[in-house]
């Protein structure tokens, strides 16, 4: 049965990180009703991607597990957050289900995975990047826990890069910081750079997702075959 345990040195997290834990900590006891329904259709595809692949599973920011009834019984899930306070719901949830193929639980940074290279066939990563304080570090981390063949399936907020959608991304960005929260600054471009800059990975969809347009749902496939230096 799936337990929660914190890895690594247990060092100070810095400011931005803390501010991200502490905030996690506060939705905890709300989340499911504030995003449970909203966030539902896009849920729902991230799983079905993942069901297709198969296999071990990493679902990082895997909060109160909300989304663990909906993986197939024949992969095998571990998940990880930052807020210990998410992950006693989750745990809470496992047991209550009965989800045996969650193998556990972990409070990590999402930019410092204690996995070995090549760990698991699918990492899930829902409303996660634009939530971690270098969200590049993170996009490694999980590229590089992933085996050859498997599939990155990123859940996010896509920024306007121009316009008046980007104005009001701006400005709203100081108020909803302290929420956990970021809007203006993760438009496809940035996306794309990390991409090109990123070997043996290659984008096999990106396709928007409810609510109103400003989410995509990107799958992501590394090289079965390392590509030669």
């Amino acid at each position: 049965m799936a337990e929660i345990f914190k890895l690594g040195g247990g060092g100070q997290l810095d400011f931005d990180r803390a501010t991200v834990e502490q905030a996690y900590d506060r939705w905890a006891p709300v989340y499911d009703f504030v995003f449970g329904g909203v966030f539902s259709k896009g849920r729902k595809a991230a799983i079905q991607a993942a069901n297709k692949v198969g296999g071990r599973v990493l679902e990082v920011g895997v909060g109160t597990g909300i989304s663990l009834p909906q993986y197939a019984p024949h992969l095998r899930i571990f998940g990880t957050d930052i807020s210990e306070a998410m992950l006693r719901k989750a745990k809470r949830r496992i047991n209550n289900l009965g989800l045996k193929n969650v193998e556990n639980l972990a409070v990590m940074d999402a930019e410092k995975l204690e996995f070995p290279d090549k760990s698991f066939d699918v990492v899930m990563a829902q409303y996660v990047v634009t939530a971690v304080p270098n969200p590049e570090a993170a996009l490694d981390e999980f590229a590089r826990v992933l085996r050859p063949g498997g599939e990155l399936i990123i859940l996010t907020r896509i920024s306007a890069d121009a316009g008046m959608r980007r104005f009001i991304e701006r400005r709203l960005q100081p108020v909803v910081r302290p929420l956990g929260f970021r809007t203006a600054e993760f438009t496809w471009s940035r996306y794309a750079l990390w991409l090109t800059a990123t070997r043996e990975i290659e984008l096999v969809e990106n396709r928007p997702i409810p609510p109103l347009g400003h989410f995509s749902l990107l799958r992501i496939r590394k090289a079965a075959i390392a590509v030669a230096a």
